[in-house]
């Protein structure tokens, strides 16, 4: 859990901000899978483009138009994704916030908890990082912390499910 115990309103009524950011190493782990995306892209587009005959001139501006928004989404999106995703763990709740246009918040009283799992793939193990995934009874379906200290990561997993086993009823 946090090191501040609060509850995720404040007095009030105003929704404060979950307290924890993801592991800084999510920057570099989200920057290489953008740019493993774009260069699949940009392999398709270069081949595209190297095999049109006599290539006009707004084929060449239209690749530039595709190419120009992956390079920027490249630059931007790992800090700008690392400043906005924040999560947090109350003695009552997990209060996760994401996104960057639409902000989505979602707060999940941990009586409401059915499981808790944690995801690590290739790359993910090779940045030490991992996802938690926490499902309730939710219609919103569950809630992903992505891109956790694996350590954190497999320290809420035990905590969480620790709090659940020790909470009686059935979750619903």
């Amino acid at each position: 859990m946090t090191e501040t115990p609060t509850e995720p309103a404040q007095p009030g009524g105003q929704l404060r901000e979950p307290a924890n950011r993801v592991s800084p190493r999510a920057v570099s782990y989200w920057r290489l899978t953008a740019f493993l995306g774009a260069l699949v892209e940009w392999a398709v587009l270069g081949v595209g483009y190297a095999f049109l005959p006599g290539r006009p001139w707004w084929v060449t501006a239209l690749l530039v138009a595709l190419v120009l928004p992956s390079v920027v989404h490249l630059a931007v999106m790992p800090t700008l994704r690392y400043r906005v995703h924040r999560w947090e763990v109350t003695p009552t709740a997990v209060h996760t916030r994401a996104g960057w246009l639409t902000i989505e918040q979602r707060i999940a009283p941990l009586s409401r908890v059915q499981t808790v799992d944690s995801q690590q793939g290739a790359l993910m193990r090779l940045f030490r990082l991992a996802s938690l995934t926490v499902t309730t009874a939710s219609a919103a379906g569950p809630i992903t912390i992505a891109c956790l200290d694996a350590d954190v990561a497999h320290g809420l997993v035990a905590e969480l499910t620790a709090i659940t086993s020790s909470t009686t009823g059935d979750a619903t």
